[in-house]
């Protein structure tokens, strides 16, 4: 509050006293409380309470216009990634293993904003019943929301929950799916929760993020410099100290007593289309150069994109085993 006084007079800005309300402008989602000066809150990155522990006080002040959707935030990357024509083919591929039966239900643990989730309950249609869950309030309203703008609203169910104590009983599941959560929580915990909902012939479905693989990009730089930015876990930091991003991710799916394991590396590619992906990617790169390599960087980008080819390529280790 004495920010927010000290950024000029309000009698220099026009109040605004709208009452409670709500809505879409050009795919922003908006919500209007209080009344006085406008204050615009943009979103807080990944924080789950968002804004909302404040806005009662900040109300009585302001008018407050809380802001989100998927060019907002965290959201733009996690739709951006979800959406990449790379990372689609990873998940595809992971269906395809699954092998999934008509009428059998799908949970996706820890959706975020739903991109997988709706992708899937595009394709699968109505004879599955699709779950997604997150830990994260803050992304399960923007999931709702972005199911509701596709005409998903029916087709998919919302659930709040923790996946090392998933909100399902023994045995109520088909298929539990999880896509880069794995390496942020305790791994072993999470499988035998994922392994403990599954119905007997179900089958659990993990993707996570290699630390163990070198990155792949596609530009003209030197030998010493290519091997630098291409190195394993460059820029894949956010590992849990219980998490998992490497090869045991396939001799944990045996150790959690699942059968028929089916063992797959794959590599994700995000190019200049995949407009929210690639910046965070680059800028993540560039914080481990220095300045010499920044620029002998950039310059090779230049000529990739402007011969077309340039790519950066993710590893992934994907793993789907059986519940006998």
């Amino acid at each position: 509050m004495p920010f927010l006084a000290q950024t000029g007079s309000r009698a220099e800005i026009k109040s605004l006293s709208s009452g409670e309300g709500a809505g879409e402008v050009a795919g922003i989602f908006y919500r209007v409380r209080g009344a006085g000066p406008p204050l615009v809150l943009m979103p807080l990155f990944l924080a789950p309470s968002q804004w909302e522990p404040l806005i009662p006080r900040l109300s009585e002040q302001y008018c407050t216009i809380t802001l989100s959707g998927p060019e907002l935030g965290i959201a733009p990357f996690l739709e951006s990634r979800g959406s990449a024509l790379g990372y689609v083919q990873m998940v595809r591929t992971l269906l395809d293993e699954i092998q999934l039966q008509p009428g059998e239900t799908v949970l996706e643990i820890g959706c975020g904003t739903g991109v997988i989730t709706r992708w899937l309950a595009q394709r699968l249609g109505q004879e599955h019943r699709v779950v997604g869950m997150d830990i994260n309030p803050y992304l399960l309203r923007e999931a709702s929301m972005y199911a509701r703008r596709d005409g998903l609203e029916g087709a998919i169910e919302f659930r709040e929950g923790n996946a090392e104590a998933l909100p399902f009983p023994n045995n109520s599941v088909d298929v539990t799916l999880s896509v880069t959560v794995i390496e942020e929580v305790d791994a072993t915990q999470m499988l035998a929760e994922m392994f403990r909902v599954t119905k007997p012939g179900g089958r659990v479905a993990v993707i996570s993020r290699a630390t163990d693989m070198p990155l792949l990009m596609h530009l003209p730089l030197s030998e010493e410099l290519k091997a630098k930015v291409q190195r394993p876990g460059v820029i894949m930091a956010s590992v849990g100290e219980r998490g998992c991003a490497d090869a045991s991710l396939y001799q944990r799916l045996y150790q959690a007593g699942l059968t028929k394991v089916k063992m797959f590396p794959q590599l994700a590619s995000f190019t200049d289309a995949d407009t929210h992906v690639l910046p965070f990617l680059q800028t993540a790169l560039l914080s481990t150069l220095s300045q010499e390599e920044a620029h002998e960087w950039r310059r090779g980008c230049v000529q990739a994109k402007a011969e077309g080819t340039f790519f950066m390529a993710c590893p992934h280790h994907c793993a789907v085993g059986t519940k006998s």
